[in-house]
């Protein structure tokens, strides 16, 4: 048989090289109408996660919405899977703040440039497995396990809503039980106002759903939501608000990477690194299950860490794949890999053109449509099937 010439074989390799070759031909007018309005819900999902998760991390609020703008769109185009979103998340904030703040003040100018350094370390060790082609040990992860992680991340999510949706403060940073054993001490404490806003931004959502399944109904039970904080007056009651946010996009930053701090930043690296590849495969794979999609392992190695690469240059902390988001973005009828980039690019838009309008989005409504995503990732089928094996 006839060998392949030089430039067959460059053009054999380059999906490998650039995987959104291998999905862009599923683009069409349809696709991009689905990617443009799931984008845009992500977008406004992440506002407030973002600022919360910076906070987490000990960082300016600033910077979680810096690590969810040039990370994801990255992480998007350099992995295998169709609706993984990537970004800041609770586990991997925790895990930047554990390590960071032991080396200098959580805020300060020296944390900051540590944490960079930690983010451009941690996507060189996710880079150099995915290059290694190692993604392979996660296929030793069964169907059952991603569907028991699935349904128990969703139970966290919502747990972590309790304090958002009923209006009570809950202890931060506290296990599941802790947080349960708060809440039901706070019941005479929940504010009828905040719960009623998030209620009915629940409701909103399931009803749209149901009469109008094509519609954006997350973004449409968000503008209800708000529309419905207005008429009460729940801002005047108690509601709290995402508030003002800064009008600017991703400022270039350059990691440090001498020797003293890749002596002292690379063990907690490496933790972040392994926790984020966990995260992102673990959500790939279980979206993976409901898309009917294959996902390449390795490639996703490959993705986070040109990922992190990216976020250490463009101002953004360590990120992964976000369970919520992923599922927001499933279940408001991405399509493509291009759900994710429009996500990045209204985001900014947003920050640049409207930030003040943000101001008005009550928590509450937010807490509301994720409580119902949340539900949406338990596959009660499949454990039912589980239980009866």
């Amino acid at each position: 048989p006839r060998r392949p010439t030089s430039m067959e074989r460059v053009a054999n390799n380059l999906p490998r090289l650039l995987p959104f070759l291998a999905w862009w031909p599923r683009v069409n007018r349809r696709t991009l109408a689905a990617d443009l309005w799931a984008g845009l819900t992500g977008a406004v999902i992440v506002l407030p996660q973002g600022v919360a998760f910076a906070a987490i991390a000990g960082l300016p609020p600033q910077y979680g919405l810096y690590a969810a703008m040039v990370p994801v769109v990255v992480a998007a185009l350099f992995g295998s899977s169709w609706h993984l979103i990537s970004g800041p998340t609770t586990a991997i904030s925790l895990v930047v703040f554990a390590n960071v703040s032991q080396l200098a003040l959580p805020g300060s100018p020296e944390y900051i440039r540590l944490v960079l350094a930690l983010t451009g370390l941690c996507g060189l060790v996710q880079l150099s497995l995915g290059l290694a082609r190692l993604g392979g040990v996660v296929n030793f992860v069964s169907h059952s396990v991603i569907t028991g992680f699935t349904a128990g991340a969703a139970i966290l999510i919502a747990t972590s809503q309790l304090g958002h949706f009923f209006g009570v403060t809950l202890p931060r940073g506290g296990s599941f039980l802790e947080t349960w054993a708060a809440f039901f001490r706070q019941l005479p404490a929940i504010n009828g106002h905040v719960a009623g806003i998030a209620g009915a931004t629940l409701a909103i959502a399931v009803v749209l759903r149901r009469l109008w399944p094509r519609s954006p109904a997350l973004l449409l039970a968000l503008i209800g939501g708000s529309l419905v904080c207005q008429l009460i007056d729940g801002a005047g009651h108690g509601a709290k608000l995402v508030g003002a946010l800064p009008a600017s996009l991703p400022p270039l930053s350059l990691p440090e990477f001498d020797l003293d701090t890749f002596r002292v930043l690379f063990p907690g690296a490496l933790a972040v690194a392994m926790l984020g590849l966990a995260e992102a495969v673990s959500i790939a794979r279980a979206v993976a299950v409901r898309s009917e999609q294959h996902i390449d392992n390795s490639q996703e190695f490959i993705g986070q860490g040109l990922a992190n690469l990216a976020g250490g240059f463009f101002s953004g902390y360590a990120s992964s794949g976000s369970f919520t988001r992923t599922g927001v973005n499933f279940d408001a009828g991405a399509k493509t890999p291009l759900a994710a980039v429009f996500s990045a690019i209204f985001l900014a838009a947003v920050l640049l053109l409207i930030a003040p309008v943000t101001a008005y989005l009550p928590n509450a409504a937010m807490a509301g449509v994720i409580v119902l995503v949340a539900a949406g990732l338990v596959n009660g089928k499949a454990i039912r099937h589980i239980l009866r094996t």
